[in-house]
């Protein structure tokens, strides 16, 4: 098992551009850029090539070296804040337009965890409130904190057009006063030892909906009486859609949805069904779009996006997608590449 880890530390995997800001961020700091990349394999032709990437090795060397530079420990969240739609490529594209506030969180979401993919994202929503928890899936270690950091300033920057309220948690400690956390974020709040790290959003100016309303009080109700409620067709439907984009690969399955919803197999089916859809076709249209952006907007090698996606092996993977589009996984990524 580390031994397939460390290889998959060796596949270019992040576009250069992100270590181009990080490193003119770290300049802004009076950070020499020799002192970041020596030793790291990276250079200035890749940082200045829209084609070049990273991996996950390098990465981690950059953020080590500079780790310790960092004489304010809040300087990773302010540069994840640096991290704005632009700065992501295609996702700017991707929510531009994007007017549904609960659709343009779970968008971000779903670009981050493909085109940022050094920790992993798992969303989930109440009501008009979305909690995204950030997930160690590399083995960070020390540059855990660093990294979680980065991701929770860039959040803050992207979701702040329908949220102005954030509470930040992190499973590790500060030395830093709350009051000086507040000056990067004002009116959210900052928790440490908190033992997990997410962010909680309640959406600014999403009236809550009567189902949403009462979703909890049907759940809570459910156990009183032994009867199964759920919320409409519509709201199920979307729920569905968002707890699949935070995780299409092989535990998402029609029983662990609906486990997590509280509702049965059956009856999960029966409201996707008169919502006009089914579990199949979500997961398979959101499948499609992942596979879409990692041919597109990464190096990631398809063994690898077969695994993320669910599939068995990269066969099943592109025979799939063959289906969905017409195409196959080698010829979308080299038309991408011959587009640049």
């Amino acid at each position: 098992m580390d031994t397939l880890n460390n290889l998959a530390r060796e596949v270019p995997i992040l576009s250069a551009r992100y270590a181009l800001r990080f490193v003119q961020f770290m300049e802004s700091r009076g950070v020499k850029r020799h002192t970041i990349l020596e030793q790291t394999g990276v250079t200035e032709d890749m940082l200045k090539s829209p084609e070049a990437s990273l991996s996950m090795t390098q990465v981690l060397t950059i953020l080590s070296k500079a780790d310790w530079l960092m004489t304010d420990e809040r300087a990773a969240f302010e540069f994840g804040q640096q991290l704005d739609l632009p700065s992501h490529g295609l996702l700017g594209f991707a929510v531009l337009g994007q007017e549904n506030p609960k659709r343009l969180v779970s968008m971000i979401v779903q670009y981050l965890r493909v085109g940022l993919p050094l920790m992993d994202m798992q969303l989930d929503s109440i009501g008009s409130s979305f909690r995204i928890r950030l997930v160690d899936t590399w083995g960070l270690g020390t540059l855990t904190p660093c990294l979680t950091k980065i991701y929770m300033g860039s959040i803050h920057r992207v979701s702040s057009q329908v949220c102005s309220h954030f509470t930040f948690q992190f499973d590790f400690p500060t030395n830093a006063r709350e009051e000086d956390w507040k000056v990067l974020a004002p009116g959210c709040e900052f928790e440490f030892n908190a033992g997990v790290s997410q962010v909680v959003m309640p959406l600014t100016g999403i009236p809550i909906r009567q189902d949403d309303a009462s979703l909890e009080f049907l759940v809570a109700r459910t156990r009183y009486d032994g009867q199964q409620k759920t919320p409409d067709a519509d709201q199920t439907a979307m729920q569905v859609r968002e707890l699949i984009m935070s995780q299409p690969g092989r535990p998402c399955t029609t029983e662990n949805i609906a486990r997590r919803l509280d509702v049965s197999p059956r009856t999960l089916r029966q409201h996707l069904a008169s919502a006009g859809t089914s579990f199949r076709e979500l997961r398979n249209e959101i499948r499609e779009n992942f596979a879409t952006l990692y041919l597109k907007d990464t190096n990631v090698p398809l063994e690898s996006i077969s695994e993320k996606l669910g599939f068995s092996d990269q066969a099943g993977f592109t025979k799939a997608y063959r289906s969905w589009t017409g195409k196959t996984p080698g010829d979308v990524r080299r038309q991408a590449r011959a587009k640049k």
